[in-house]
């Protein structure tokens, strides 16, 4: 049966994949951005009533991060909006090992007791889609980041179990705790696409302060305190063990590492060389 899904983050990594998921099922989607017909903006809530209007559920998919100041209440606020519009489903993306997210997930749960959370660790497409790809085009991925490993995930898995809880009520209430199904370094996985992409990449641990410095000119303040936030107390050792979330989610094992390496490799995204 065809349903109407609220997407918020509809051209982000996981929303984007989620909406083609959804529309290749024959469902409708209506997208949740301040350019949309039906504008939707997380600082008005004079927009939310209409974009929750109609539809049976929404993905929500807060930026810039859980972990800013401010978001488990307008998180909470918006899953109270979407109870009282009668929303059958709602679907929360949060981060693995953010106190934020966690207080985010409690304020979202305490409005909206059906909620399905999907809790996910480090995502394999932000060397290919997000603020690593320069780095990887440009030959150095200098990061304050040592030898703690993170169990990648892929996105497609994240939008496969998003997808299945929007229109399935036998996720309502669930948390998908969800990684991919190895550990890597941060050096092991610039390693492997140095490898998969045939040209020299390498991986450099720089301090702090030297990141934030090199980062200050291309990012906004609130994303240089984010980025503070996540390599510096997020990736400290407490998201090193792999979890069975989409297997438990999707009954079958999550992607590797190597297989996104190995297929985002073949697309020749990093096969740019940079200008002299």
């Amino acid at each position: 049966m065809s349903q109407h899904i609220l997407v918020l983050g509809a051209t982000g990594k996981t929303g984007r994949r989620i909406t083609d998921r959804l529309i290749s099922g024959g469902h409708r989607v209506r997208p949740g951005s301040r350019s949309a017909a039906v504008p939707f903006d997380w600082a008005d809530t004079a927009t939310w009533d209409a974009v929750l209007a109609g539809v049976d559920a929404v993905y929500v998919s807060y930026h810039p991060d859980l972990a800013v100041p401010g978001s488990a209440e307008a998180t909470g606020a918006l899953a109270a909006a979407a109870n009282r519009a009668g929303v059958a489903r709602l679907v929360l993306l949060s981060g693995r090992g953010e106190p934020g997210a966690q207080a985010a997930e409690q304020a979202v749960r305490a409005a909206f007791p059906a909620a399905t959370v999907v809790r996910a660790s480090w995502f394999n497409q932000n060397f290919s889609e997000g603020h690593l790809l320069q780095p990887v085009l440009d030959g150095t991925v200098a990061l304050p980041v040592g030898d703690v490993p993170e169990p990648f995930v892929d996105t497609d898995d994240i939008a496969e179990i998003a997808t299945a809880a929007l229109v399935d009520r036998r996720h309502a209430g669930e948390l998908h705790e969800v990684t991919g199904p190895r550990a890597l370094t941060f050096a092991q996985a610039v390693a492997e696409i140095a490898e998969a992409a045939g040209r020299p990449v390498e991986f450099v641990q720089v301090s702090a302060d030297e990141y934030l410095a090199a980062a200050a000119d291309q990012v906004p303040a609130d994303t240089l305190w984010l980025l503070r936030h996540l390599f510096l107390e997020v990736l400290d050792g407490r998201n090193v063990h792999p979890t069975d979330g989409v297997a438990r989610a999707l009954g079958r094992p999550p992607r590797d590492f190597a297989d996104y390496v190995r297929e985002t490799a073949a697309t020749g995204v990093w096969s740019a060389v940079p200008v002299p």
